[in-house]
C-alpha cells in the first residue's frame, strides 16, 4: 500500500548528506585538479592545429564573449563625455 499520510517512514532523515555522492564528488574533484595541473604538458605534446582548436574551445571559460553594440536612430553619436 502507498503511504498517503505525508509522513516519511525509513530512509535518511531530512538534511542528512548522501555519503556515496560526497565520496564520488571528492574523487572527481581530485582527478580534475590533477588533470588541470597537467594541461600545459598535455597541450605541448599535441599538434599545433589541435592545440589551437582546444584553446579556442576553452577560451569562453576564461574570457566572456562580447556582445555587439547597436546604434539606434535618435541617440547621439558622441555622448560628449570628456
Amino acid at each position: 500500500m502507498a503511504n498517503n499520510t505525508g509522513k516519511k517512514f525509513g530512509g535518511r532523515e531530512k538534511g542528512t548528506p548522501n555519503v556515496l555522492t560526497k565520496e564520488v564528488r571528492a574523487v572527481l574533484k581530485a582527478v580534475v585538479f590533477e588533470e588541470v595541473a597537467l594541461i600545459q604538458d598535455h597541450l605541448k605534446e599535441l599538434d599545433p592545429k589541435i592545440r589551437l582548436q582546444i584553446l579556442i574551445k576553452l577560451l569562453p571559460y576564461v574570457c566572456p564573449k562580447l556582445e555587439s553594440v547597436q546604434h539606434d536612430l535618435g541617440e547621439p553619436v558622441e555622448w560628449g563625455i570628456y
